[in-house]
């Protein structure tokens, strides 16, 4: 028998003509996708963005959950790089980063008045996230935060529904890694993603590579791996200088969500 909270979120996605679902292979947008498509059948799409943004490793595990669970899928090109308000890099990035999204994703669903859909759950909100402002100003709909859930439930259902990415750690884009005022850049994009990819391939399952500037990195690891990781940091901080950067260092806090977004508060009460 579905969960109360299964039921409450097909209810609010079955009220709709169709549904474009944002879908970047996260927990969120799969659990999303996977309810979208149970609820609408045919009159549903999954839609995932192509870009440098994006590392090609999470592209593909997107392609292949979609054709494993038999949704139907889209990919797009976005091309955010070539937008300056984007490229510089301050607070409102998000923002000129949904706004190449949703330049491509309304089109697919807007003959039918298919509305798009994102993935946000009620915990986001707590965070500086102004692309899901400029998405919903736009139009987007956010059905789970309607349903009510948080990360944790999202997580219980996509396991109830078994989804294989009930455990899969945060990913958010590639150019999150970026400190605000460092210019984003293909280069510094593709730097980041080969400094993190030799961290997966030394057994790090919960890595974050941040761009500080200047060529130098800091290295974030899981909390549950720190230990392991501060015992080691010259092999880590040996993989990172090897893909490009002059220097880096362990963070000996770990890894914490919206690291960037704290240092902007900081920044904006000091600035008060």
């Amino acid at each position: 028998m579905p969960s109360d909270d299964l039921y409450a979120l097909s209810r609010i996605i079955r009220a709709l003509p169709g549904a474009v679902v944002a879908y970047s292979g996260g927990a969120d947008s799969a659990l999303l996708a996977e309810v979208a498509h149970r609820s609408l059948g045919r009159n549903c799409i999954a839609v995932t963005a192509d870009s440098p943004s994006i590392p090609r490793s999470e592209l593909e595990e997107a392609k292949n959950l979609a054709t494993e669970r038999g949704w139907r899928h889209l990919i797009v090109a976005t091309t955010e790089l070539s937008d300056e308000r984007y490229a510089v890099n301050d607070a409102n990035r998000c923002a000129w980063c949904k706004t190449a999204l949703m330049d491509r994703l309304l089109p697919v669903g807007e003959g039918q008045g298919w509305p798009v859909l994102l993935g946000t759950n009620v915990d986001d909100l707590q965070d500086h996230r102004p692309g899901q402002s400029a998405a919903v100003s736009r139009g987007a709909l956010q059905p789970m935060v309607e349903a009510g859930l948080t990360k944790q439930q999202v997580r219980a259902l996509s396991k109830e529904l078994g989804l294989e990415t009930f455990d899969k750690p945060a990913a958010a884009c590639l150019a999150s890694r970026f400190a605000y005022g460092v210019r984003v850049t293909a280069e510094g994009l593709a730097r980041v993603e080969r400094a993190e990819a030799l961290l997966h391939d030394l057994g790090y399952r919960v890595v974050r590579v941040r761009d500080l500037g200047d060529d130098v990195a800091r290295i974030e690891i899981g909390i549950e791996h720190l230990s392991d990781a501060m015992a080691e940091r010259a092999r880590l901080t040996g993989a990172v200088t090897g893909s490009g950067f002059a220097t880096a260092e362990v963070d000996p806090g770990g890894y914490q969500q919206g690291a960037m977004n704290r240092a902007l508060n900081l920044i904006e009460i000091g600035n008060r």
